[in-house]
């Protein structure tokens, strides 16, 4: 064995071993990612930039998959305000924060959100209340409105929409009482401020 210090081997792939191109980083980075999921084309920039990809690089880049069709944003929004909406029953306002998170142009958002129609939104409202509601039964109904506003409040539904479907479920269950707060809310009181 010799005394001297080991060199880098003159020929093998350890020898070609080179920092990589950004361009090929870049286009590593997206394909990678968009092989697991779509993604908008912020999502990707943000992600070279955490790798240090120079922004003109990853512009270019991200240039030529919107032209190719791997990226767009259009598709990306409509496609996500479909699949929270029917998955996770997702209104509008909600839709439309992720949507910015996920940094969706303001005229790609209001074109997807769109195509939500009111009917489709109430319909998925009232599906939810009657789920919640029926998981609290039992409850105090004050707990039960309570619980079912704030589920759906996180969702991006309206309170006033909440309340209304609240009521009307209960009326068919006839849990009704002349004074309870679901009865009365509209007339003074807003039991949805102590959610």
């Amino acid at each position: 064995m010799s005394g001297r210090a080991s060199e880098p081997p003159s020929a093998g792939s350890a020898a070609q071993d080179r920092e990589p191109e950004p361009e090929s980083v870049a286009r590593a980075i997206a394909l990678r990612l968009l092989t697991s999921a779509p993604r908008s084309r912020a999502q990707l920039a943000e992600a070279m930039a955490r790798r240090e990809v120079p922004e003109e690089v990853a512009s270019a880049v991200l240039d030529r998959f919107t032209e190719v069709g791997l990226v767009d944003d259009a598709e990306f929004a409509r496609m996500l305000v479909r699949s929270r909406h029917g998955d996770r029953g997702l209104a509008r306002r909600a839709l439309g924060e992720e949507l910015r998170r996920k940094g969706i142009s303001a005229e790609h958002a209001e074109a997807a959100l769109a195509e939500l129609d009111s009917e489709s939104e109430h319909a998925t409202a009232r599906r939810l209340v009657a789920r919640k509601l029926a998981a609290t039964r039992g409850l105090d109904p004050q707990v039960r409105m309570r619980r079912t506003l704030a589920t759906l409040g996180r969702k991006g539904y309206p309170s006033g929409m909440v309340m209304e479907l609240v009521r009307e479920h209960l009326a068919s269950e006839g849990d009704t009482d002349p004074d309870d707060p679901l009865v009365t809310f509209g007339r003074g009181d807003d039991p949805a401020e102590d959610v």
